[in-house]
């Protein structure tokens, strides 16, 4: 007790020294830090993690719960709980290990000194523009506004700021800052030799209008968007994702207004008048990873994909941790669970399978074409045009066509007979090797998997169905969707059921996005589907009506080949069926590639009865008299089959007539069944990308909040609402994602605007102004100079958000010409992380910076702009024996020397020699890179194949310029990688090298032949001394790893 007695008194004496002069205090920078690291946790908003009811960020809760008395420290249960010497009172709990230093409790006391005023967190209070501060000292080294913020708070601080860089460190820096490669010696001398006052404003303009700044920026914010070439997780299958890498390519180019960026990527796709860029943006959204592992359940990984919506939208636009709300409140932020899932709601409204496939090459619906070219474009829409005209110009031709009906059953050949099958099975008798006699086609019998029961069906026997029982029917039905076809068989369900196949043309149903045309019973009412991928684009009718339990019905389906709801039908017992429009998208075909027959043991798509692999079989029920035509059955034939409705007139074959009969009528068909068929090729040729499309609001599905976030446990039905905390969702706003959109970008929206300029601050400066750019929570590291980011934002959006101007005032800014080297070296303990910006920024090049450096410097690169991922060097083997289940297959020619923004990024092994780097996976949402340094990073550079390929073709380029002199060679090198004159020191140094090896490969000249053939692909100089070279390379080598070629300056 004495010893803690003692205790109280130092803690004491030290919170009483740190009781200040009397300056207010700073809730959000200086009180909610400490609440956060060491209350929240207990005492926050989580009120399922809440102890004794008491909130700490909540003034109203703590005024009424009298754990603090404002202006009195010392009647506060708050700060006594802070000093108590009782072990079994003391906050936080000793077990928790993270006891407030005397400093932390000064602050508290002083601030319940001053009345304990609460304040918004900081990045909850919409911005407002500060005025640009003066300065005593630094007027003259203010370029741009933002350096007299940075300059006032080193004023404030008593801290002289770093001298300016030489002129060709700031070419190199800006150069790679906005292109993501490295001055030409060309640009370097022009810029050196141009003493004019806007040299430096030339140089900045020049590399914001280069192709290459596009490339450039983009990479930064693939990383958020998650873009990759494969869909991640399980078999990572490859998907077509690169022309949305391409619009963002062109959207940086064409400098896109950011607020128009966000819009477009949220909502292109309900932008009034959308053109294809505003669809095409939205794949923003459709890139989380993905899963076709069999037996999954479709809902819970589209749940999951729903919350790496949430996730990666709460990252890049609104630097918050979201997720942390999926299965509680947030512990730290003002984010209930409710706020999560209505934001969510706002996202969860496509028509979306949650899974790919495993058995066809489909793309994901909802899809967009993507057009090789405008001529392909032009012909689509034009087909698409003639086929709507062309079905007006037939369905005109219906009044002549019934005056010429009448003529014809009034004249005496007028004879009718319905059509006739293609396949019949009446379930008489099976064989000893499981076979039903095809009684339209006896060379096709259909088999039975298992020898099954016959029971009493409608005439004679029915095949009754149990377990995992089905028929397959070979060499019939392999239909296109345009093609017309009708269905019928008798059907005896004797149990409930929930979906059960009835019959369908398909390989599988979940793992082939039921790709084909099907006949389900769904919760006892029969539906009818052609598809392509289920749910997003497929059509689906669904009878109104339960089938009767123990009792033989009749069902017929019968399409007309026009990819619409409208062309389908059922009739039950003869009688047209009363059905819902389930779906009605339809806009590819429902046949499969020949590259997906044989994969996993599958069988190509084939008529069956009664199930497919991985989906529900009929069971307890008979089927009998199953019949399938090529063509849509009449309502008279329907009825025929059926034997209901008594004797039938002649007038109602008027629908088979136009069939059989008409030939006007017969004629426009098939113009219309051409232009059909040229549509439907066409849309198999063209390439497709998953985008989003809004479900109509009739529709919307419905989103609710999830039990821990388990998918199978939903509560609360919330409709889509952003949180108040942040900003109130606007009444004027539509809820619905185009409104969730323009919540974002809204100027009342505190957030997205200081986001992006504190992206952007990190990608020139090496830190964001708050160095968690991902984080602006309370958890997230506070704005080491706020005034600075509000203005940063503020005129972000009064300069109609402009990137590129934002870009150029940042790069010819005062701050960002700073010398990366500090006027005081004490600054490098004292601010180490260069929070105060009193030195320039000098960090290592990123993985694809370093690549696309060392291919430039060797003339190497390939500047083509966008187009298909390519596969440049790797270890041979890597994806093969790393259980990828996926061969890699190499790029050749100029495929392999494009920017490294091309490169094939495959999620469950992304470029090696990037990752090394640390290039993401990209399997989730990544704001800020990790920085690491490595042994695996100096072995890369050495001995990658990329890296020492251009180490000898820009050898081969030195020594055919300076073919005997050795410094020549050096200082030329020098200049080319670092920008920078060799002093004559170091020349000694480089020249010792090439010496040095020069003997070693003039004794094995074998090596030095190997060297330049057997690593890479470019052409080699054979006119060259292969020593020479291969001595030169030694000297490339080294440089291309060395500390100035590898950092920025």
């Amino acid at each position: 007790m004495r010893k803690l007695l003692l205790g109280f008194t130092v803690l004491s004496s030290a919170v009483s020294a740190c009781a200040g002069d009397g300056t207010p205090v700073s809730y959000n920078f200086e009180v909610k830090p400490i609440l956060a690291e060491h209350c929240l946790k207990c005492h926050g908003q989580d009120v399922k993690q809440r102890k004794a009811d008491l909130r700490l960020d909540d003034r109203d809760n703590v005024l009424a719960a009298k754990s603090i008395v404002p202006g009195k420290p010392d009647e506060s249960e708050l700060f006594k709980r802070l000093i108590t010497h009782d072990t079994d009172e003391i906050m936080p709990p000793p077990k928790e290990q993270r006891p407030l230093t005397p400093e932390q409790i000064g602050t508290i006391r002083r601030w319940i000194e001053q009345g304990a005023p609460y304040e918004k967190h900081w990045a909850f209070i919409p911005p407002q523009k500060p005025a640009v501060p003066e300065l005593r000292s630094y007027e003259s080294r203010v370029k741009a506004p933002v350096d007299a913020f940075v300059l006032a708070r080193l004023e404030k601080e008593g801290i002289t700021p770093a001298a300016d860089i030489s002129r060709s460190d700031w070419l190199r820096r800006v150069t790679f800052d906005l292109t993501g490669l490295p001055p030409t010696l060309t640009e370097l001398d022009a810029f050196l030799a141009d003493s004019s006052p806007e040299a430096f404003e030339k140089v900045t303009d020049r590399l914001l209008s280069s192709e290459a700044y596009g490339e450039h920026m983009a990479v930064a914010w693939l990383d958020v968007a998650r873009y990759a070439d494969t869909y991640g997780r399980h078999e990572d299958h490859d998907c077509l994702t690169w022309p949305y890498r391409d619009w963002v390519v062109r959207a940086f180019n064409t400098n896109v207004p950011y607020d128009k960026f966000v819009l477009w990527q949220t909502a292109g796709d309900m932008m009034p008048g959308a053109t294809q860029d505003m669809y095409l943006a939205t794949a923003f959204n459709r890139l989380p990873q993905q899963s076709n592992e069999a037996g999954s359940d479709e809902e819970e990984f589209r749940q999951d994909i729903i919350a790496d919506r949430v996730r990666t939208n709460g990252i890049t636009f609104m630097g918050l941790s979201l997720e942390c709300a999926r299965c509680h409140d947030h512990k730290y932020d003002p984010i209930s669970t409710k706020d999560y899932y209505s934001i969510a709601a706002f996202l969860n409204n496509i028509d979306e399978c949650g899974l790919y496939t495993v058995y066809t090459d489909s793309i994901p619906a909802p899809t967009m074409f993507v057009y090789k070219d405008k001529g392909e474009e032009k012909r689509h829409a034009e087909v698409r045009f003639e086929i709507a005209a062309q079905e007006i110009a037939r369905a005109n031709l219906l009044p002549a066509a019934r005056e010429r009906f009448m003529q014809w059953i009034r004249s005496s050949d007028a004879e009718v007979s319905a059509a006739k099958p293609l396949v019949r099975l009446e379930f008489e008798e099976m064989s000893e090797d499981k076979k039903f006699a095809n009684l339209a086609q006896p060379q096709y019998p259909a088999t039975v998997r298992l020898k099954s029961k016959m029971m009493p069906g409608r005439n004679g026997n029915g095949l009754h169905f149990r377990g995992d029982n089905h028929v397959s029917i070979p060499g019939a039905g392999d239909w296109t969707r345009t093609q017309a076809f009708s269905t019928s068989f008798w059907i005896q369900p004797m149990k409930e059921t929930a979906r059960a196949v009835v019959m369908h043309h398909s390989r599988a149903g979940l793992d082939a996005g039921s790709r084909g045309y099907e006949v389900l019973i769904e919760d006892g009412k029969p539906s009818f589907a052609l598809c392509h991928f289920w749910p997003g684009n497929a059509i689906r009718i669904r009878a109104k009506q339960k089938l009767p339990l123990n009792q033989l019905t009749h069902i017929t389906a019968t399409y007309d080949g026009s990819s619409k709801a409208k062309g389908m039908r059922m009739y039950i017992n003869g009688v047209a069926a009363d059905c819902d429009i389930v779906r009605d998208n339809l806009y590819k075909d429902i046949t499969y590639a020949q590259i997906y027959i044989d994969k996993d043991k599958v069988e190509d798509s084939m008529l069956g009865l009664a199930g497919r692999k991985n989906d529900n079989f009929l069971t307890d029920a008979i089927v009998d008299d199953f019949r399938l035509y090529g063509c849509e059955l009449s309502p008279v034939e329907a009825r025929l089959i059926a034997g209901t409705g008594g004797p039938v007139a002649r007038q109602e074959w008027f629908e088979w007539y136009l069939r059989e009969k008409d030939s006007e009528w017969k004629q426009q068909t098939e113009k219309l069944q051409k232009l059909r068929d040229e549509e439907n090729a066409l849309s198999m040729k063209m390439q497709e990308i998953m985008v989003m499309r809004e479900v109509p609001e009739a529709k919307r599905r419905e989103t609710h909040i999830l039990e821990r976030g388990r998918f199978d446990s939903p509560t609360e039905k919330v409709g889509p609402d952003t949180p108040a905390s942040v900003f109130a969702f606007p009444p004027e706003f539509p809820r619905n994602r185009l409104g969730y959109a323009q919540w974002l970008v809204d100027r009342r929206n505190p957030l997205t605007a200081r986001v992006f300029v504190n992206r952007m601050w990190q990608q020139f400066f090496g830190r964001g102004i708050s160095g968690t750019s991902e984080d602006f929570g309370i958890q997230g590291e506070l704005p080491a100079n706020p005034a600075l980011l509000d203005w940063l934002a503020v005129s972000f959006m009064d300069n109609g958000w402009d990137v590129k101007a934002l870009a150029r005032m940042l790069v010819l800014s005062g701050t960002y010409r700073q010398s990366s080297t500090p006027a005081d070296p004490a600054l490098l303990t004292r601010d180490p992380d260069n929070k105060l910006l009193a030195r320039g920024p000098r960090v290592r090049l990123t993985a694809e910076e370093l690549r696309d450096n060392a291919l430039a410097v060797a003339g190497l690169l390939d500047k083509r702009i966008g187009g298909e991922p390519v596969k440049p060097y790797q270890p041979a083997g890597l994806w093969e024996d790393s259980g990828t289940q996926h061969d890699y297959v190499q790029s050749t020619g100029k495929d392999l020397f494009r920017r490294s923004v091309y490169t094939f990024w495959r999620r469950t092994l992304p470029p090696p020699s990037m990752s090394v780097f640390d290039a993401p996976t990209r399997e989730f949402c990544k704001a800020r890179r990790e920085k690491s340094a490595t042994p695996l990073q100096a072995l890369v550079l050495f001995n990658d194949p990329q890296f020492l390929e251009a180490a000898r073709v820009l050898a081969e380029k030195l020594v055919r310029e300076h073919p005997s002199d050795d410094c020549a060679r050096a200082k030329s090198a020098f200049r080319i990688l670092t920008a920078k004159e060799l002093d004559p020191g170091a020349c000694d140094i480089l020249v010792g090298l090439i010496k040095q090896a020069r003997e070693n490969f003039a004794a094995k000249p074998e090596e030095a032949d190997a060297l330049r053939r057997k690593n890479g692909e470019a052409a080699v100089d054979d006119k060259l001394n292969a020593v020479e070279v291969a001595a030169t390379t030694m000297l490339t080598r080294a440089l291309l790893a060395y500390d100035e070629c590898v950092m920025k300056p």
